[in-house]
């Protein structure tokens, strides 16, 4: 019987007392080797693109000599005007990545020794660089599936009290749904709507007219018949059949459930979308080594801008222009 790639020794290439064996100036030269990859790991200006720079044995900075720009390894990037060392961020990403279903601000915190804000807002950097990048569309064949999340009701105690929970009127009206399109053997997207019936537009904006759709019996995919070729399950009857099924986005709403119940135990309407995006990476790239996905966290944390929701978060009370940033998570521990 063949070995499952996650119990094999490739799928474990980074060790994270390694990384936490490094020195500042050692996780310095790796960031900065990861970040400026396109140079061969040799630094320039992140404002103009020029390659002459001037350093200081004072700081750990560069000057542009062309438009005189002072920059550090994380200038620009989602760790900037940053109070933790260097070490502690790749550290940070390290843990991230190791995380099968995923890892709470709680469980983060304490391994960094942090408080839960910093970790909070540090692990929704990291799931910000996970989010899909680029506008293109799926292609081929592509599942199509949605799930609930949230909005739980409590029973309560006495039989005769409970209320029927399915019910629109005994519910908290806090419930959303994840609309997942999978593309087999390429990627994921999630998206985050009011209800299932709503992805449709969604599914039509985000997959080519050219794909192969597979949804299941709900009477609301309907619709894409007119525009897409069209197989569909009956999950009553089978799982799969004649070719049709939505096994892949079934996996994808599999993982995310348990990183729900076991790890966070609850997703924060506000920041849902955040966390699907985080499983679909997780689902896009299963089959990477450990070592493989932290290089791939680490250069997609340097490559991204300054966010606009998440610098200086617990530093306002209102989001600044452009932020998208709805509620405090103050409220919502992981």
């Amino acid at each position: 019987m063949p070995q499952h790639f996650l119990l094999s020794a490739a799928a474990r290439t980074l060790s994270i007392g390694e990384v936490a064996r490094l020195s500042e100036e050692e996780a310095r030269r790796v960031f900065q080797l990861i970040r400026f990859e396109a140079n061969e790991g040799q630094p320039f200006c992140v404002r103009c693109g020029c390659v002459a720079l001037n350093s200081y044995k004072c700081r750990p900075i560069w000057k542009c000599k062309a438009c005189g720009h002072q920059f550090s390894v994380t200038s620009g990037t989602i760790f900037a005007d940053r109070k933790l060392p260097v070490r502690d961020y790749l550290l940070a990403i390290a843990i991230f990545a190791n995380g099968a279903k995923g890892i709470s601000a709680l469980q983060l915190g304490r391994d960094l020794c942090v408080q839960y804000k910093t970790a909070f807002v540090l692990a929704h950097k990291l799931r910000e660089a996970m989010a899909p990048q680029g506008e293109a569309k799926l292609d081929g064949t592509v599942e199509v599936d949605g799930g609930y999340f949230g909005g739980h009701v409590k029973p309560e105690n006495r039989i005769e009290d409970r209320k029927d929970r399915r019910l629109l009127e005994n519910q908290s009206g806090k419930k959303r749904c994840v609309v997942v399109m999978r593309e087999r053997g390429g990627r994921t997207l999630p998206f985050v709507v009011s209800s299932e019936d709503v992805g449709v537009p969604v599914v039509r904006a985000k997959v080519e007219k050219s794909a192969e759709l597979h949804a299941d019996e709900a009477a609301h995919w309907n619709v894409l018949h007119a525009h897409y070729q069209v197989r569909r399950i009956h999950h009553g009857k089978a799982y799969s059949a004649d070719g049709a099924c939505t096994n892949q986005a079934e996996s994808f709403f599999s993982r995310m459930r348990r990183s729900e119940i076991g790890v966070h135990h609850h997703f924060s309407g506000p920041y849902l979308q955040a966390y699907a995006e985080e499983s679909a990476w997780r689902e896009d790239n299963r089959r990477a080594s450990n070592g493989r996905q932290f290089q791939m966290l680490v250069s997609r944390a340097a490559q991204l801008p300054v966010s606009t929701r998440w610098a200086r978060y617990w530093q306002r009370s209102k989001p600044s222009a452009g932020s998208t940033r709805q509620g405090s998570p103050a409220h919502h521990p992981e």
